[in-house]
C-alpha cells in the first residue's frame, strides 16, 4: 500500500575547507551510498530546528542553519517509499568539531566523511545534483523525482 503523502526530511549542506560533510545512508553498511546529514521532520518543530537536531544526532556537530539551497524528491519505484528533502546551507557553530567518539542515537549513521568535489564524484551519493549545489555559485535548485538506487 502506498503512503498518503511523501515523507518530509531536511538535510544540511556543510562545506568546510572545500570539503562537503557526508554520512552513510543505510544502517550497517547495507549500501555504499552517502548523503548529506539530516532526516525526517517531526511535527510541531520548524525545519531549521529539525535540521539542528538531526545533524547533531548523526554527526555530533552543532550547526547554524542558513538559506534553503535544494529541494530534491526521490522514490523507490518498486516500493512505497517517496521522500522530499529540503536542503539548507549550514555552517558549523563556533567551536563545533567532529567528536572522536560518537554514535548515532538511531544506529543508522556509522560513517561521517569530509569529501572534496573530486572525492564526492568517486563516491556513490544522492542526489545527483549535490556537488553542483555544494560547490557551485548558490541559488536554489529543484531536482525532479528521481529513482532511489542503492
Amino acid at each position: 500500500m502506498r503512503p498518503k503523502s511523501p515523507r518530509l526530511a531536511v538535510r544540511a549542506v556543510i562545506v568546510e575547507d572545500d570539503r562537503l560533510l557526508m554520512v552513510n545512508a543505510w544502517p550497517d553498511g547495507q549500501s555504499p551510498l552517502m548523503c548529506a546529514p539530516g532526516g525526517g521532520v517531526e511535527v510541531g518543530s520548524s525545519l531549521p530546528d529539525n535540521l539542528i537536531r538531526e545533524v547533531f544526532e548523526e554527526t555530533g556537530l552543532t550547526v547554524e542553519v542558513g538559506a534553503p539551497c535544494l529541494v530534491n524528491e526521490f522514490h523507490d519505484p518498486a516500493g512505497t517509499f517517496h521522500q522530499v528533502d529540503v536542503y539548507f546551507r549550514c555552517t558549523l557553530a563556533l567551536g563545533s568539531t567532529l567528536p572522536d567518539t560518537w554514535r548515532d542515537v538511531e544506529d543508522i549513521v556509522t560513517e561521517r566523511r569530509w569529501l572534496t568535489r573530486a572525492e564526492l564524484a568517486a563516491t556513490p551519493h544522492k542526489p545527483d545534483s549535490l556537488a553542483d549545489v555544494a560547490f557551485g555559485a548558490g541559488g536554489i535548485t529543484y531536482d525532479p523525482l528521481e529513482p532511489l538506487v542503492r
